[in-house]
């Protein structure tokens, strides 16, 4: 079956578009290559199991169903080569919510929440929000061309306090798109042990390693040590564009831990909501072929990215191993100290601030959208850069 990755879909304007934080947020004139939700339609075979949902008229509250965990435990086994069990499952409308969750569960308050910058935004307000210590470590910045970022083990163990007792991690890496290997995480799973440490593996991007044959393994499944202390948080959202029907799952193998966990959402988050489900089961259960073409769609658009930073001087790229996301090094292309709002008001793209990730001077870049639209954003971008 053929794919459509090439027609841009309307998404801003009254007559053909609907409520969008990635459109709405800029004027008409800007592009936004920013939030992290793609301009593709979902999976045919999710659209036409949501139409169906939809005409059924009725939409109370909802349960997750057996079939639900039943494809999830299938897919984690012939995706990940990790054997889940359903009980272990705990659904929720959102992983940002479960990293509070988690937090809540797993510490008291003023206990230390450590976390590596960059990061995705809400991994550096989860403490704040939850009332416990934000501590953070660097990862360490390529070294040059062709080099990728780094986890710091010496910067890691100075953070580590005795108040440290959770580990929020992302696996692979949101906003470097990297994709971390056994001997870069044995040392990282070493110390988690030494300091008794509970872990949260945010691994949202997992099914969208784009290096051909790589293949994702779980933290937990990496390290069967870690299992008992860890929560994994998966999700169909970037894979198959869902975001805005806000399901996700967190897999908790620990009794305890899950016991503890959902005590924690008790009374303060609803079940996810009966559209979600559905979505979440279809796509897990019919859209391999469709995750399978987008993979090389966004290959073909990381290669035209590439090509675009070498001819920007003073603009550096770690080439993503997974996601749609790129990280771009701007603090030496003469855009000041705030590129993102000069290449929003002089090129008229935006894209994500890095100083709301813990880099100011760095911009992450979205490449799932159509490739009119990419090269179209590019070209804006040419004439700032290469100028």
């Amino acid at each position: 079956m053929a794919f459509d990755f090439a027609t841009p879909i309307e998404r801003r304007h009254p007559e053909g578009g609907f409520s969008s934080q990635k459109w709405h947020r800029y004027s008409g004139e800007v592009l936004p290559l920013w939030v992290a939700d793609m301009d593709f339609r979902s999976p045919p075979a999710v659209i036409e199991a949501l139409q169906d949902r939809v005409a059924h008229g009725v939409y109370g509250y909802g349960e997750v169903p057996a079939t639900l965990t039943e494809t999830l435990c299938q897919w984690s086994a012939s995706h990940y080569n990790w054997t889940i069990q359903p009980e272990w499952q705990k659904w929720l409308p959102g992983v940002v919510p479960a990293l509070h969750f988690a937090t809540l569960a797993l510490t008291l308050p003023g206990d230390g929440v450590l976390t590596m910058t960059p990061i995705y935004p809400p991994f550096l307000a989860v403490a704040e929000r939850t009332g416990r210590l934000p501590q953070q470590a660097m990862l360490t910045e390529p070294k040059g061309p062709g080099e990728s970022w780094q986890l710091d083990m010496a910067s890691i163990e100075a953070a580590i306090t005795p108040k440290t007792r959770l580990l929020l991690w992302c696996h692979p890496h949101n906003p470097t798109g990297r994709v971390w290997r056994h001997e870069e995480l044995a040392p990282l799973a070493k110390l988690v042990e030494q300091h008794d440490l509970w872990v949260v593996s945010d691994e949202l991007h997992c099914d969208l390693l784009l290096d051909k044959d790589a293949r994702h393994r779980p933290l937990a499944a990496m390290f069967p040590e870690l299992s008992k202390r860890t929560i994994t948080l998966w999700a169909p959202s970037k894979t198959f564009n869902l975001a805005g029907l806000s399901s996700a799952c967190a897999v908790i193998p620990d009794p305890e831990v899950r016991k503890r966990f959902a005590a924690a959402c008790k009374g303060l988050l609803p079940d996810v909501n009966v559209l979600g489900l559905v979505a979440a089961e279809t796509a897990y259960r019919e859209g391999e072929p469709w995750r399978q073409t987008l993979l090389e769609v966004l290959r073909q658009h990381r290669a035209t990215l590439e090509a675009h930073v070498a001819g920007w001087p003073g603009v550096t790229l770690s080439k993503p191993e997974a996601t749609y996301l790129a990280w771009l090094d701007m603090r030496e292309a003469g855009l000041g100290d705030t590129p993102y709002q000069t290449l929003k008001e002089q090129a008229g793209v935006a894209l994500s601030d890095g100083a709301a990730f813990g880099c100011p001077g760095f911009l992450r870049l979205n490449f799932g959208t159509t490739a009119s639209q990419l090269d179209a954003a590019l070209v804006r971008m040419d004439k700032l850069l290469k100028a």
